[in-house]
């Protein structure tokens, strides 16, 4: 998709804020610091659109930017920052899980990991809970450029294994600086987002 229109639109903390024009949504969730925002800035065309925080764990709200009119990205507060306490952790949880599994105007969920390591317990978990609630769910392995491309095959193999995928189709490597996978990820995104068009 060709994108010139991107507007944040709103954040929200429950159903009643969510948007009413009933767009297709695509929401991206991963652990804090994976980079949301720079996956996000490179799918709309924007340097620093989508909020890239200094400090993780800052983004406590859904935030639902408005694509050329057509479907809505939807940021989802990173997981996995201990500097967050536990109350604050468990309203956090209760907010994505309402989105997560009351929303029908969800298509599809991009799930961030970084590829320079093993996915973690809370990428694993978060993973599990998507495939139960049977969720059409992409992985992508954000930071690639950081590993060489020989090893690319070996990241893959060790999100597949780790995470118990069945097959490695719904994995993309990812760079933001060199723009490595976007078209992929867009490709996966338009299909869910208007596939039985």
């Amino acid at each position: 998709m060709e994108v010139n229109h991107v507007e944040l639109v709103m954040s929200a903390v429950d159903p009643a804020q969510y948007p009413t024009t009933g767009y297709p949504e695509i929401a991206f969730v991963g652990r804090s610091n994976v980079g949301k925002s720079s996956l996000t800035n490179v799918l709309i065309n924007r340097r620093s659109y989508a909020r890239t925080s200094s400090q993780p764990g800052k983004t406590q709200t859904l935030n639902f930017y408005n694509v050329e009119d057509k479907l809505y990205f939807v940021d989802v507060p990173g997981y996995g920052y201990a500097k967050v306490s536990k109350s604050e952790r468990e309203k956090w949880g209760q907010m994505i899980e309402t989105y997560l599994t009351q929303r029908d105007q969800l298509r599809g969920v991009v799930s961030l990991v970084d590829a320079r390591h093993a996915p973690t317990a809370d990428d694993i978990q978060m993973y599990q809970w998507l495939a139960y609630y049977d969720l059409p769910t992409l992985i992508v392995a954000t930071k690639s450029d950081k590993i060489a491309r020989g090893k690319w095959n070996q990241a893959v193999s060790q999100i597949k294994k780790s995470m118990g995928l069945q097959n490695t189709n719904n994995i993309i490597m990812f760079s933001a600086p060199k723009k490595i996978g976007k078209d992929a990820v867009w490709n996966w995104i338009e299909d869910q987002a208007f596939g039985e068009e």
